[in-house]
């Protein structure tokens, strides 16, 4: 019928949400991480960082992992988003748990992805829901369990999450974890079509064909 929409892609529009987390926080961090920050900005930034603020260590992991006004560091981004998840950052718990699902400026690990993800998605971060989603849809860190992939998705995609509400309606269509029920399915299609997810509007036609 269709393919869920999973972690394995590198591209939203293909599959989805292995990419860092990137917006930045500003809460209490008055240089934020931007592709433009100047020097003094980041010196600002990482000398907040090393007296233990939290939003400093994922603005100044952000920097790190993208190369915007230091050298890019993986592992450095890592450290950095380690300190601020151990804080509570959720962005910095879902960024680590790419990390780790990734193997980048890390050893691979599943679980510790898992358990990075768990964290964010517990404070509701929708991407993080979502990554859930995948790893349970796909037995990753975890054993396989379309229920729990099912609730997850439905988190994110109450949230408003096209790829979610995309795999709703392929867990439905299939009777994946839900009973079968293609109104169900069309419902989420739809959500996700509204929103201009192209792949959502095919799986329409073609269910409208059967």
């Amino acid at each position: 019928m269709f393919k869920i929409r999973s972690l394995t892609g590198m591209d939203r529009g293909m599959l989805s949400f292995i990419f860092l987390f990137c917006a930045v926080f500003t809460l209490s961090v008055s240089a934020p991480a931007r592709a433009d920050n100047s020097p003094s900005e980041i010196e600002h930034i990482t000398k907040l960082a090393n007296e233990g603020n939290a939003e400093a260590q994922y603005n100044l992991g952000v920097l790190y992992d993208k190369g915007q006004g230091v050298p890019q560091d993986y592992k450095q981004a890592a450290k950095l988003f380690q300190k601020a998840a151990d804080q509570g950052i959720a962005a910095a718990q879902y960024n680590l748990g790419n990390m780790y699902y990734n193997g980048q400026g890390v050893p691979q690990d599943y679980d510790l992805a898992y358990m990075w993800y768990q964290k964010a998605a517990y404070q509701g971060l929708v991407e993080a829901q979502f990554n859930l989603g995948i790893m349970y849809y796909d037995g990753q860190g975890v054993p396989q369990d379309y229920k729990l992939a099912r609730m997850w998705y439905q988190k994110s995609a109450d949230q408003g999450d096209a790829d979610a509400q995309y795999n709703l309606g392929i867990m439905y269509g299939k009777g994946q974890g839900v009973p079968q029920d293609y109104e169900l399915a069309r419902m989420w299609f739809q959500k996700a079509a509204d929103q201009g997810f192209a792949v959502a509007q095919d799986a329409l036609t073609k269910l409208s064909e059967q």
